[in-house]
């Protein structure tokens, strides 16, 4: 099967999910079980992962400046853009994507191989839309909130290394992180979330949707959601700095 026939493929499985939900209430639970199943139960790597990511980010970039006429405030610049600019959006997302993106894979692929799709189709009822819109929805909701949590914990991170190692300190680092902040680049890093977002599900979702197969197939489903989705998350990183930045 060619590039042309997955991309195909993936087009029309979003379009098919992208239509009128049978029945409100019940997409409205649903809706709400993905939100706690990929947002929240996601709180707790994503904040260990912010706190570490900002504290040594703080430390290399003190390393690296070597020269005394730099103010340390500078410090405070560097990693507070580099968080809100790339580190917490990629970074996060590529964590994300390893952890939401196998998760969707593997129970829209077990539901695939197990016949239960199927027998949705028998009832008369869009499968793609009652499985897969309720989870790219969630993820567009709750991927860009954890992604502002990781860059409100990852520069807390940093300050607090900051002020503990001696490097720079809590004025200083505050400083310099309000002389350099700009609101585009908040905005651009929203814009990147969402398209992230976006990816993850999706991508996921086609991988799981498409297995066929037993129980192996559904591991390597859940594996290509994985590698594809942190693929296409570089690959729109580098094309939404070239286009907006």
């Amino acid at each position: 099967m060619n590039a042309f026939t997955h991309l195909g493929r993936y087009l029309k499985l979003i379009g098919t999910s992208f239509s009128r939900p049978e029945n409100w209430e019940v997409y409205f639970d649903n809706l709400i079980q993905e939100m706690n199943k990929q947002g929240v139960n996601s709180i707790g790597i994503v904040l260990v992962i912010s706190a570490f990511m900002g504290a040594v980010t703080t430390v290399q970039t003190a390393y690296q400046l070597v020269s005394s006429l730099i103010p340390a405030s500078v410090i405070g610049s560097v990693v507070s853009d580099s968080t809100i600019l790339e580190l917490a959006p990629t970074v996060t997302s590529l964590v994300l994507a390893g952890r939401i993106g196998s998760s969707i894979a593997t129970e829209i692929g077990t539901m695939r191989v197990s016949e239960q799709i199927d027998a949705l189709e028998v009832m008369g009822i869009n499968s793609a839309s009652f499985l897969v819109l309720p989870k790219i929805v969630a993820c567009v909701i709750m991927i860009p909130l954890l992604i502002i949590i990781a860059m409100s914990v990852s520069i807390t991170g940093g300050i607090i290394a900051g002020e503990l190692s001696g490097i720079v300190t809590v004025n200083e680092f505050v400083y310099g992180m309000r002389d350099s902040f700009r609101t585009y680049t908040f905005v651009f890093a929203l814009v990147k979330t969402f398209t992230f977002a976006f990816v993850i599900s999706t991508v996921s979702a086609y991988q799981g949707y498409f297995t066929k197969g037993g129980a192996l197939e559904v591991g390597q489903a859940s594996t290509k959601a994985i590698v594809w989705s942190s693929l296409l998350i570089l690959f729109f990183d580098y094309l939404l700095a070239q286009l907006f930045l």
